[in-house]
């Protein structure tokens, strides 16, 4: 099958196509024939550090989403997916098993339906940047009116955060520079304040004590405690976890805690049908040109995701 990978760390040119061996399905396992595999900061963190532990072997293949078709079930699998369904899968990468390939073999826990009239390039956008941010605001556990913050609202998980948010009762203000305030508007927010390293300052000029709770997709970190109520919750995407001033608690999540919550990752899928979460798309590239995706990727100013197509 065909993949792309790199067998050593470094910028966007170290990515070259690969023939692999097809994965096969186990027990508890499906394989999708993958049509569209989203490009994310990660991906790019993964090029260009460490080649894994000391008995990795390269090649490695990045990639944690995915959308395509299944193409084979594991001997024994339970479930109502059948050969030839249309599906969205949320991958763990390690070696050379990533999304980035024509075929991957994912656990029946990480993968469901597509979205009904979402194309393969949409529906890849959903897994890993939704689960984010429905694990930042589960962990936030506020309850229907109360505020929270969201910095990075233009960005995917930020944006599905906002969203979501807006599903869950909550109040929202958020983030945007100039050229995005009627975009986060249209994604649903409350309030929308100026980006950068003052939002926490305008956040608390506009609610005097402070909101209830925080998703810094922005990777603000600490700065961020000036926006909270004494006692809040900062939810970090990027590790930060430092003292917090007056109570403030700084809690850092990983999208692999929720990486086989089947229901939430369905729940997402329906929520597409609804029309309450949004599928942004920046660029379509067939896989061979996943060097220049990831140089897009670095030049920054996306508004939407980035998809290879195989």
């Amino acid at each position: 099958m065909k993949a792309v990978g790199f067998t050593e760390s470094g910028g966007p040119e170290v990515l070259q196509v690969l023939e692999l061996p097809a994965p096969e399905a186990g027990p508890g396992e499906v394989r999708i024939r993958v049509h569209a595999a989203t490009v994310n900061a990660v991906d790019a963190l993964q090029r260009g550090g460490p080649l894994g532990p000391p008995d990795a072997r390269p090649p490695f293949v990045p990639g944690m989403e995915a959308a395509g078709v299944v193409d084979q079930m594991g001997p024994g699998t339970d479930t109502d997916l059948r050969v030839g369904d249309r599906v969205m899968a949320i991958v763990l990468p390690k070696g050379s098993h990533g999304a980035y390939a024509e075929q991957v073999v994912v656990s029946l826990d990480s993968v469901v339906r597509a979205p009904r009239d979402a194309t393969d390039v949409q529906a890849a956008s959903l897994p890993m940047n939704g689960l984010t941010a429905r694990l930042a605001l589960d962990t936030l556990g506020l309850e229907p009116g109360q505020t929270v913050a969201i910095t990075g609202a233009a960005g995917a998980v930020g944006g599905y955060a906002v969203q979501l948010a807006k599903v869950d009762g909550l109040r929202v203000v958020a983030d945007a520079s100039e050229r995005d305030e009627v975009l986060i508007k249209e994604l649903g927010a409350d309030v929308v304040l100026r980006r950068g390293t003052e939002f926490p300052n305008r956040v608390r000029a506009e609610i005097p004590d402070g909101v209830d709770g925080l998703v810094d997709a922005a990777s603000l970190g600490e700065l961020t405690a000036r926006a909270m109520r004494d006692g809040g919750r900062v939810v970090t995407l990027r590790g930060f976890d430092g003292p917090g001033e007056r109570g403030v608690v700084f809690e850092p999540i990983v999208v692999f805690r929720y990486a086989r919550e089947r229901a939430k990752l369905d729940r997402l899928r329906q929520q597409v049908e609804e029309g309450r979460i949004t599928l942004r798309v920046a660029q379509a590239l067939p896989a061979e040109q996943a060097a220049e995706a990831h140089r897009l990727l670095a030049a920054g100013g996306l508004r939407g995701r980035l998809i290879l197509t195989f």
